[in-house]
């Protein structure tokens, strides 16, 4: 096929810009009607090959390169069947336009209000950094959480108002819950978050090219005097590429990450099924993603005690040890923070009780 840019390159070029993403099974339906009009004759999506899209995809990336955009493409990361009669789909090829050039929070304020901006970012922070953790590498959302962010925090809301932020930034206020919700919703719809169908809020793979250079910056600390830095956005250790689901190394220091997709290949190549990194056994049972939520949760809630201990007995922490695969390990004053705040609250609450009975 002659592949000179023409009226059908331009055509197809304009119809990837206008949806941000797309797939082969997408990308053929595109052609084919394309096709069908420049040729006056009916093409079906069956018959456009995954070369021809490929080689369309190169000749729009020459046309919009001058302009700082470069379509890019990443393998969906889908989590392995957890039943082995189970067949595995090998994981689609997702490609996206991304700006090669400017912040992406920077293009958001072309069209979001300050305060958009800014509940976009503590959902991010949320996502990233809360619930991303030693114990849990969470790196979703759910819409209650996100609706629970619409208020800043009340520490963002004193430096704003006293002015000890940058005044560039401007006054950042607080959205309402509908507001939140309805937030979430664009940000689905414009293709930067997508929802699993255990409820749970991710970034879509475009988002993730769109962000993979920010999140390493404002989450990855670089090492200092031979220590290492925080390392909250890992990679994995088979495609090089940004890791929000598939498998960890069960020792939770362990920096060695692998998509579903990438363990088969990987092993056959190493003949042996241990950890890239750290050369220990790979059992398959750690997780990233909402499944390391759900295998938290489930281990959580298997230790919680039936009783909160009042003040005057000794408090026996029960979930300070987590059932993890691999064994038992103690949960850091870092991550127990939450859970004894809590603790307390509900302990006065019963002083409080006994006080008025």
């Amino acid at each position: 096929m002659d592949m000179s840019y023409d009226d059908r390159n331009r055509a197809f070029a304009q119809a990837f810009m206008a949806r941000s993403s797309m797939t082969f099974k997408e990308g053929r339906a595109v052609l084919a009607a394309i096709f069908s009009a420049h040729d006056n004759n009916s093409v079906d999506p069956t018959d456009i090959e995954e070369q021809q899209f490929v080689d369309y995809i190169a000749a729009a990336n020459s046309a919009i390169s001058p302009f700082d955009f470069e379509i890019r493409s990443t393998l969906r990361q889908v989590p392995k069947a957890q039943d082995p009669g189970t067949p595995q789909s090998p994981p689609e090829r997702v490609y996206a336009l991304v700006n090669t050039t400017s912040d992406p929070l920077t293009q958001l304020a072309t069209t979001y209000t300050p305060d958009q901006i800014a509940f976009v970012k503590r959902v991010l922070d949320y996502m990233f950094d809360t619930n991303n953790t030693r114990l849990c590498e969470g790196m979703v959302i759910t819409h209650m959480q996100a609706a629970n962010l619409a208020r800043p925090p009340a520490g963002e809301r004193h430096r704003r108002e006293s002015g000890t932020e940058d005044s560039q930034s401007g006054p950042v206020g607080a959205l309402t819950m509908t507001e939140a919700e309805t937030m979430v919703q664009r940000l689905m719809s414009e293709g930067w978050l997508e929802r699993s169908p255990k409820d749970y809020i991710s970034l879509t793979p475009r988002a993730l090219m769109e962000l993979r250079h920010w999140l390493v910056s404002e989450y990855n600390d670089e090492n200092f005097r031979d220590r290492p830095g925080r390392q909250k956005i890992k990679f994995c250790a088979a495609c090089k590429d940004i890791m929000t689901v598939g498998q960890r190394c069960d020792n939770r220091d362990c920096p060695g990450r692998l998509h579903d997709h990438c363990t088969e290949n990987f092993f056959r190549m190493e003949r042996a099924e241990v950890c890239p990194q750290c050369k220990q056994a790979w059992t398959g049972e750690s997780f990233v993603g909402e499944r390391a939520v759900i295998q938290f949760n489930r281990n959580r809630d298997r230790n919680v005690p039936t009783r909160l201990p009042r003040r005057s007995e000794p408090v026996s922490r029960t979930i300070s040890e987590e059932t993890v695969p691999g064994g038992s390990e103690q949960v850091s004053e870092e991550d127990e923070d939450d859970g004894e705040l809590e603790d307390e609250g509900m302990e006065d609450k019963e002083d409080e009780e006994d006080e008025e009975n």
